[in-house]
């Protein structure tokens, strides 16, 4: 298990070695997201490629090496994990991010919505369910 220095160190390079794929998610939408989103993000044990606290989600971006028996049961492993820590966790493939823009984009929109979501108005119409006027 890394120390926690170590987890810190090993995301900040993942960061600088990120994937095309990575890069174009990152400054193409997450990073102007009107949503926080966190870049090779340490959670436990492991490190998400993309995390947005508020939504409690996971983006992952998977190249064909996520395509092997291994690697599956791996990311399986790592998915249950962050599930147990009430994080959903979406997966896009390279050729998703490559060729498949506006499906990702509007995935990701319909997890984490631009617009907050408003709370009911009170019964009564006015504050606290007082009547206004």
């Amino acid at each position: 298990m890394l120390h926690n220095w170590e987890h810190k160190m090993l995301a900040r390079q993942l960061r600088s070695k990120a994937t095309r794929e990575e890069n174009m998610l990152w400054y193409d939408l997450l990073s102007k997201y009107p949503v926080r989103f966190l870049r090779q993000r340490p959670i436990g044990r492991y490190i998400a490629d993309f995390y947005c606290p508020t939504r409690k989600l996971v983006i992952e971006v998977d190249g064909k090496q996520h395509e092997l028996a291994d690697a599956k049961e791996y990311d399986a492993i790592r998915t249950d994990f962050f599930n147990c820590l009430g994080i959903e966790v979406i997966r896009f493939s390279n050729e998703d991010i490559k060729n498949r823009w506006v499906y990702v984009r509007d995935v990701i929109e319909a997890h984490v919505p631009v617009s907050p979501v408003l709370s009911p108005t009170p019964a009564g119409g006015g504050k606290g369910g007082v009547p206004i006027g």
